[in-house]
């Protein structure tokens, strides 16, 4: 054994002391880490835990993340680990030092956004969103969709085929296959970007400051249907859609200092 090493009894009572918590995907490859981790630590179950150690991909944490949101279960800090697929939110997979992995930690504060849906027959639906809320043509037909800021219409008309509001966090996901800006952490901007615009065709969005409350209201719903999705949450046939952030409820990810979020969003700007 290499003499700098932890011994794992030490390890163990050090995991257990710290109320650090488990969780992992229901994915093969999940929870096969986390036999592996549970053969080597003793991890706080329930009420003991003040820290979660999440295995599975950016999928899993963002469900872990909105069961948080939505009072599932407590908001703590979560350091994730990637047993997925792209694990943009995710640290390396590692089984040995985890106490010191999660204690020299960079803690980054995401705040969620939170959607105000109302729909045609009068019904109101509010979701939170990490990544982005995106409104989406549901037929053929284009949408036609007014845009407001803080109040004001600022675009009157944009026919396309939708379009989103994107956090500094998700601003590399669905914004950034949309052509909109990738948005440093520290920057405190939101993305305002179109879908696939047909007019004004020349309108590439706008970046506003993460204060803005953004409305949007379906030109001819009835003809042209919209859905709204916040993250993976759907609200089908709208007629408004309002969002803005949601400072109070910011949650807390964990990342190695050399692969935290807000460096791996600005080196996504040099991704070829």
């Amino acid at each position: 054994m290499n003499a700098d090493a932890t011994p794992p009894s030490r390890e163990l009572a050090d995991l257990a002391r710290r109320g650090i918590g488990l969780l992992a995907s229901h994915r093969e490859a999940a929870s096969a880490g986390e036999k592996l981790l549970r053969d080597r630590y003793t991890f706080a179950e329930g009420d003991h835990a003040t820290t979660l150690v999440a295995l599975g991909g950016d999928g899993f944490m963002l469900h872990t993340l909105h069961r948080m949101l939505e009072g599932e279960c407590p908001t703590h800090p979560v350091f994730g680990m990637n047993l997925g697929t792209l694990g943009f939110l995710m640290n390396d997979w590692q089984l040995d030092g985890l106490a010191d992995r999660i204690s020299g930690a960079k803690a980054i504060h995401v705040a969620p956004l939170e959607m105000r849906a109302t729909t045609v027959g009068g019904e109101t639906f509010t979701h939170a969103a990490i990544n982005e809320v995106s409104l989406l043509r549901e037929t053929r037909q284009t949408a036609k969709i007014e845009i407001s800021v803080n109040g004001r219409v600022v675009l009157p008309e944009l026919a396309s085929d939708g379009v989103l509001v994107a956090t500094p966090a998700g601003s590399t996901a669905y914004n950034l296959s949309a052509h909109g800006p990738i948005l440093p952490l520290a920057a405190k901007l939101l993305a305002l970007t179109p879908i696939s615009p047909f007019r004004p065709r020349r309108w590439s969005g706008a970046i506003l400051p993460d204060d803005t409350s953004v409305a949007f209201r379906i030109l001819d719903p009835q003809n042209r249907p919209v859905s709204a999705v916040a993250d993976q949450y759907e609200v089908r046939d709208v007629a408004r859609v309002e969002v803005s952030l949601d400072r109070e409820r910011s949650l807390t990810l964990l990342f190695d200092p050399e692969h935290a979020l807000d460096e791996r969003i600005a080196m996504e700007q040099f991704a070829t």
